[in-house]
């Protein structure tokens, strides 16, 4: 049964063509072979492993949704879920923050399967002491004591970079929890979020001498996979979106290359063997990937590690590669999307029936009229679409679904927008250029 929230939020969203935050169950259809990839993937993450997947899919073939309901699948499975959209002031490498920011942004989206809304770093570092002061207690231990036991249980992380800051502020927010100084919990918290500014801001509030960094963005995401399989869950999942950003609105060609250097390094240690315990899902576009001017592929090390299998042809797929190429929904699973989007609608009371199946079919007939393959193919304009139709059939009770469909079968079709990250600006588009 699904909630009015739920209803609401996903009615509200799938109108303005954007990807739900919630409810993603009622209306999934399709790429089962796609989430059972990921599943895998999501297996040998808790068993210790890392993995790195490029989620790529033409601009509306649903590869946010996607990525929205692996992060659901993930909290299900008790891991922790990072989620960010690259933009050019927020992306993998920079020289001015952009990278910081982008670590911010992934901090402050932490989610877990009781805080999947986002913002559960406080909750978890907080569980986790709390846990480690009661076990202390329990066996008659001091504050002190407490502390020699955090440090000791935090004594693996020092084998990563800066993993000994780490701990020691993760003991200074032990400090703060036990005296009750809310002050000191919140600088502990702003560093772990990254949001110090300079190293003297944060060694006066806390006493350590290094913050995080552009530089340093990745070997702090490992440092918080290790800390989250310490408290318990499975690992830690990123999800990193708009991949596209890098490739098409980075003008500047060493840029873009620091960028794509940064993703070969998470690349290479997920491959290797020397990350664990955390898993990265990027997503973008067969043009992000595959142009070699300005794309992934353009960084030869990168295309050499996610070139496709040359057996993988003719209809057969290798779902173990690096790299999965969102397959289009076929005729029949959009019938499917859109009767359970018609179930929403009525909240399964058949006396509120807004669209009879016949209705539903007619609908896609005029869709492939106007829209042809791209119907299918890219589903956002057939989705949104389709519920401006069942919200003017709501409101409108004297009105007849066929005269709508029939009154709209003959206008031409314009497709929604996209961002204007798929287009080429800048100097570098006029190297080709010729008179």
């Amino acid at each position: 049964m699904i909630s009015p929230r739920e209803r609401t939020a996903i009615i509200q969203s799938l109108a303005a063509g954007v990807v739900p935050a919630v409810g993603l169950h009622h209306i999934q259809v399709g790429r089962n072979d796609e989430v059972q990839a990921v599943v895998r993937d999501m297996d040998h993450v808790s068993q210790g492993g890392a993995t790195c997947r490029f989620i790529i899919g033409r601009f509306g073939s649903g590869k946010t949704f996607f990525l929205n309901l692996l992060r659901t699948v993930a909290l299900q499975r008790k891991f922790v879920v990072a989620q960010a959209d690259i933009t050019t002031e927020r992306r993998l490498h920079g020289s001015g923050g952009q990278a910081r920011s982008l670590y911010c942004e992934l901090a402050k989206n932490l989610s877990t399967r009781s805080r999947p809304e986002g913002g559960a770093l406080s909750n978890l570092v907080e569980r986790w002491v709390d846990e480690v002061d009661h076990e202390a207690r329990g066996s008659g231990k001091t504050d002190d004591d407490v502390r020699r036991e955090i440090l000791n249980r935090l004594k693996p992380l020092q084998e990563l970079v800066s993993g000994y800051d780490f701990a020691n502020v993760i003991v200074k927010y032990y400090e703060g929890f036990v005296t009750h100084n809310e002050t000191l919990q919140l600088a502990a918290l702003r560093w772990l979020r990254g949001e110090f500014a300079t190293k003297t801001e944060a060694r006066q509030e806390l006493g350590v001498r290094s913050i995080i960094e552009d530089e340093s963005v990745y070997d702090y995401l490992k440092l918080m996979a290790a800390f989250v399989r310490m408290a318990g869950f499975a690992g830690l999942l990123v999800n990193v979106d708009e991949l596209v950003v890098l490739s098409h609105r980075l003008n500047n060609t060493v840029a873009r290359n620091s960028n794509y250097e940064a993703i070969l390094r998470i690349v290479n240690d997920c491959l290797q063997g020397r990350a664990s315990g955390i898993g990265f899902l990027f997503a973008g576009t067969p043009e992000c990937l595959e142009d070699r001017r300005r794309g992934i592929f353009s960084y030869e090390a990168l295309a050499t590690r996610l070139a496709a299998n040359r057996f993988a042809a003719e209809g057969l797929r290798d779902l173990n590669a690096p790299v999965i190429h969102l397959e289009s929904l076929t005729p029949e699973d959009c019938y499917v999307l859109l009767t359970k989007i018609r179930e929403i609608f009525d909240g399964g009371d058949l006396t509120k029936r807004l669209l009879p199946d016949q209705g539903i079919v007619r609908y896609l007939e005029v869709c492939q009229q106007r829209m042809g393959a791209a119907y299918f193919q890219t589903p956002r304009d057939t989705v949104k679409d389709f519920v401006g139709l069942m919200q003017v059939l709501q409101q409108n009770a004297q009105t007849s679904w066929t005269q709508l469909l029939d009154a709209k079968q003959a206008e031409p079709f314009v497709a929604s927008p996209v961002s204007d990250a798929g287009t080429n600006q800048g100097e570098d588009d006029m190297s080709s250029f010729r008179l």
